[in-house]
């Protein structure tokens, strides 16, 4: 058995922040990763897809960016590259997989697939992306199923019509991808988050970034469950906006939630235009908010500006399944973490961990990169910074305290 202060769980963007933080803190610690660094980056990611921030917010603890092309968006493999060289030198473990951590004496043992480690600390940074969130639909045979983690390209999408399940960042980039390839693309579209790319001139996350809007803290968010819970934002990673009136001038058909299955027909919500006019109103509320900050703060910026409300079509309730209708279905419905190793009763009755800003109930466990963790930014790369930091901090007057009454 091994011997450390801390066990990082997770090379990716959360797990290599935790690392610099600990290692500028002194705190010896290992970071175990199932696969390679940046394997979920490397692995659930479609062939075309780029980061949704531009490349002047790839910031990370010690690591800002140094290139030619800020206002960019990072391609997968840059992606992998990025942190491939920012985890040299941090001790990372790769393919050890981690089987359990359970609590032992004053801290945990963690098991894995090679070894077992001896922890006073543990930090989960698995993110929220460990499985896709597909329903449980009884899909009849013959119908194509893939999630946004497997899926590629349109080439492995055979001819016929195709059901894209669920509008934000993921739905919304796979339906158009598979329109311009010229399959018939049905999206089925619930709550969202309406999102244009740049707003009187700059990059909306620009806007969201100088305005203090990314940085919203967990601990003063008025109705925190409701915004752990919220989509994704409707980006893409180029310089244009992709929303559903665009889907739809492309040739996308669009359709209200998914309801069910039923007599070899798909079902669907006759909420489309509900839930379109509140994503309407949530962005119009949003843009007043930089509007506002910009008129305190004398900020340089083209006029305000308002976007066309999001068309909707006469309510289609079904769709026919198979030959001559949907022949695949590409679930782009999100996806969950995977604690299923963690044997420490830190869980609410529906399974989530409970956590106050990554610190949980038991001592010296700490998790990181879920939904607004302890910002509204806590899953972008950018958000692990900040994160990292203070629950480094957090970690160590731990540790201290344990010092203090050993001796």
């Amino acid at each position: 058995m091994h011997h450390t202060t801390t066990v990082v769980i997770g090379a990716g963007h959360c797990g290599l922040a935790m690392s610099r933080c600990l290692a500028e803190r002194s705190i010896d610690h290992v970071v175990l990763e199932r696969g390679e660094v940046a394997h979920s980056w490397r692995t659930q990611r479609w062939d075309s897809l780029r980061l949704l921030t531009p490349n002047w917010m790839t910031r990370l603890p010690g690591h800002t960016y140094s290139g030619d092309d800020p206002h960019g968006y990072l391609d997968m493999p840059g992606v992998v590259r990025l942190l491939e060289d920012y985890a040299t030198g941090a001790p990372v473990l790769t393919g050890t997989t981690v089987t359990s951590v359970q609590p032992f004496g004053q801290g945990y043992l963690v098991r894995t697939d090679r070894d077992a480690w001896q922890a006073r600390t543990v930090v989960v940074a698995t993110g929220a992306t460990g499985a896709p969130a597909q329903p449980v639909v009884p899909l009849p045979p013959g119908i194509t199923t893939v999630t946004a983690a497997n899926y590629r390209n349109p080439g492995q999408i055979p001819d016929g019509g195709v059901l894209v399940v669920g509008a934000s960042a993921s739905g919304i980039q796979i339906a158009d991808e598979l329109a311009r390839s010229g399959r018939s693309v049905t999206l089925a579209v619930g709550e969202h988050v309406r999102m244009p790319r740049t707003y009187r001139g700059r990059d909306i996350l620009w806007w969201m970034d100088a305005s203090g809007v990314l940085d919203e803290r967990w601990d003063v968010a008025p109705d925190l469950v409701r915004a752990r819970n919220l989509p994704s934002m409707q980006l893409i990673g180029a310089p244009r906006t992709l929303d559903l009136n665009t889907l739809q001038s492309n040739g996308v058909a669009l359709v209200g939630r998914l309801a069910g299955i039923r007599d070899a027909s798909v079902q669907f919500s006759g909420s489309l235009a509900n839930v379109c006019t509140l994503a309407d109103l949530k962005l119009g509320r949003l843009l007043n908010t930089f509007d506002a900050w910009a008129d305190r703060t004398g900020v340089e910026a083209e006029a305000p500006q308002r976007f066309a409300p999001t068309r909707t079509p006469p309510p289609a309730l079904s769709a026919p399944l198979g030959r001559g209708g949907i022949e695949s279905v590409v679930w782009a419905t999100g996806f969950r973490p995977d604690f299923s190793f963690l044997h420490v009763p830190v869980f609410d009755r529906k399974g989530r961990i409970v956590h106050d800003g990554g610190v949980t109930h038991a001592p010296g466990l700490y998790v990181m990169g879920l939904p607004f963790l302890r910002r509204r930014k806590s899953t972008l790369i950018d958000g692990a910074d900040a994160d990292a930091r203070e629950l480094a901090e957090h970690l160590v007057g731990g540790l201290d305290v344990l010092a203090g009454r050993a001796s």
